[in-house]
């Protein structure tokens, strides 16, 4: 491993000095590099600052304590830093992946994205991490000279490839179809979407697996929605739990609830460093264009813990998502998000000026996306404050 100020860094870590570069040329920083910068321009987005107030499972009025998609990413992009870390990748590169991973989410968490996409599925759908390329290439405008915010090739790379490769070598889709604005994008840019993403990506990706996994089961004891004893049902929290108890047999639940997220977290970030180890010493890539060449992910779960994984998750669709409770909400949320894509398609002057300047009002699939455009970047309370402006009747979502 070559040193990088005074880290050790990988042959296979992206380099920011080998950088594809920026859309739209700049000079460089003088005291930053390139992917240092690009996460500072995350941070200082509005978008960004905007995922304060958007779901990640529970409306931002519930409680002060539930994670927001502000705190999500926070916690992402910590466990993403450590994982880099581990595995001598380049920090900055995967902290501004995780920085960026949620920022194209709509109001209203998962709910929210699944009532765009079914308002948009004659004109593409809509898929929040092609949400998130509109965000940083057009919807952004901070600079005099481009819109968005102008962000290296591998930040923009791993964003689209945030859930793997979208395209065999062909150019076939792999599952449902590239989104409309990945795809004209990556013609004018390309993308490779067709390779595995750099391994500062994979652990993005994994990274956020770990955190809502492991704050999904945080927030949904501290709502009630199930208790510790029905989590005994997954094998690894039991294991986490009886040597939680074996250690310490009068901690009080709150601290036992504490302790469990904090040994699920840890152990879910050493087995992922033991496995992705052992993946690269295999393949012993040489460069960041190695690792995207490799065929599969090198950055991953060991196949005891993937599938621990796949039962947390049983485990947190039945109990949390399917929640009586949190289900009668997110139904409401989803009727609230039609109702104001209906509303600003058909009544496109109803959007703010800035946001019909140079749009064609004759192009019905134009409008559709200037308004899913707008309606994506809302918080949850501006959502509800935009469909009492227009409704008679708002849902209380409660």
């Amino acid at each position: 491993m070559a040193v990088d100020s005074g880290r050790q860094r990988a042959p296979y870590a992206a380099d920011p000095r080998a950088s594809r570069g920026r859309i739209h040329p700049e000079p460089p920083s003088p005291t930053r590099n390139v992917f240092r910068r690009d996460c500072d321009r995350i941070i200082h987005a509005a978008a960004f600052r905007r995922l304060q107030y958007k779901t990640q499972v529970f409306v931002f009025h519930e409680g002060d304590h539930y994670r927001t998609r502000l705190t999500h990413t926070l916690e992402v992009t910590q466990i993403a830093r450590a994982l880099a870390r581990a595995l001598g990748l380049d920090e900055d590169l995967a902290e501004a992946l995780a920085l960026a991973h949620d920022l194209g989410h709509p109001p209203f968490g998962h709910a929210g994205e699944r009532a765009l996409d079914r308002c948009l599925q004659t004109f593409g759908g809509f898929d929040h991490n092609a949400q998130t390329l509109r965000v940083v290439t057009l919807i952004e405008r901070r600079y005099p000279d481009f819109d968005g915010l102008n962000l290296g090739w591998e930040t923009l790379e791993g964003i689209v490839k945030h859930n793997g490769p979208l395209t065999d070598r062909n150019g076939t889709a792999i599952g449902r179809q590239v989104p409309p604005a990945v795809r004209e994008f990556a013609a004018a840019h390309d993308l490779m979407l067709w390779s595995q993403p750099s391994a500062e990506a994979q652990a993005a990706a994994i990274a956020d697996d770990i955190a809502y996994n492991a704050h999904d089961i945080d927030d949904g004891l501290r709502a009630d929605l199930f208790a510790l004893a029905a989590l005994e049902e997954v094998p690894l929290i039991a294991e986490l739990l009886r040597d939680l108890r074996t250690r310490h047999p009068r901690l009080e639940i709150a601290r036992l609830n504490s302790g469990l997220v904090r040994r699920l977290i840890a152990r879910m970030i050493e087995d992922v460093t033991a496995e992705s180890r052992r993946r690269l010493s295999a393949v012993a890539p040489h460069s960041a264009d190695e690792v995207r060449a490799a065929g599969t992910a090198l950055i991953g779960f060991s196949q005891e813990l993937l599938a621990a994984d796949a039962a947390i998750k049983r485990f947190l669709w039945d109990h949390m998502y399917r929640h009586p409770r949190i289900v009668r909400i997110m139904d409401a949320a989803q009727d609230v998000v039609g109702n104001l894509f209906a509303h600003f398609s058909a009544f496109p002057h109803d959007l703010p000026s800035e946001w019909t300047q140079s749009l064609d009002l004759a192009d019905t699939a134009g409008r559709a996306r200037r308004s899913a455009d707008f309606i994506a970047g809302m918080t949850d309370r501006y959502a509800l404050a935009e469909h009492a402006r227009h409704f008679d009747t708002t849902p209380e979502l409660v």
